[in-house]
């Protein structure tokens, strides 16, 4: 049972992570990019978005190691000089992976709402729908923490003033490392949130 649990949480994973990413792809052709367009990224198929080790190891590894299921999807491709807005529209595009996961977890949260109160969902797909609802809250979160490359950084660099560029510059130099020290140190602090949010939606203590 946990192997088949196990598989289910993988295959929500990466449906979750190819939405982020599509997401960001329409976002960009919308406000005037088709670099993901022409590159055949604006597509749910999984086999044209999966990251070997973002998608399947660090998914195993994170499992096993903790029990919580977390990976990503390859970046889609865009070009933020193609943008009609070059102010906002790098935040817009970042902005819209996150909201796609919001919309995703609101709307089985939702689901879990009614399926409790009414009685129609069996047991199965209520697990799958609190699986779906967590995962989409972990990813969201987590790309709006604003560190390079992640996606908060593009919406925290709109509201940056040209002469903070200094220091723009110097968190996509560091970014990488930055990103390890907050895993590996600070992660912990995300997560009373995202059970606060999961709670919020589904009115379920995970």
């Amino acid at each position: 049972m946990q192997e088949v649990d196990f598989i289910f949480a993988i295959a929500v994973l990466v449906m979750s992570v190819v939405i982020h990413e599509v997401s960001h792809g329409y976002m960009a052709n919308a406000l005037g990019d088709p670099t993901a367009k022409y590159a055949g990224r604006l597509t749910l198929n999984p086999v044209k978005h999966l990251d070997f080790f973002g998608s399947f190891v660090v998914p195993v590894a994170s499992y096993l190691l903790g029990g919580i299921i977390f990976g990503w999807a390859k970046p889609v491709p865009y070009n933020p000089y193609n943008l009609k807005n070059q102010k906002w529209g790098p935040a817009l595009v970042g902005a819209a992976g996150p909201v796609a996961n919001f919309i995703v977890a609101i709307f089985f949260g939702i689901l879990i709402r009614l399926g409790s109160f009414y009685g129609f969902m069996s047991t199965p797909f209520m697990k799958i729908s609190v699986m779906i609802v967590f995962i989409n809250i972990i990813l969201a979160i987590f790309n709006l923490v604003p560190i390079p490359p992640l996606d908060g950084s593009k919406v925290l660099f709109a509201f940056f003033p040209y002469q903070w560029r200094h220091i723009e510059e110097f968190l996509e130099r560091y970014g990488f490392f930055i990103i390890l020290i907050f895993i590996f140190f600070f992660l912990e602090l995300i997560f009373p949130l995202i059970t606060l949010i999961f709670r919020l939606l589904t009115g379920v203590s995970f």
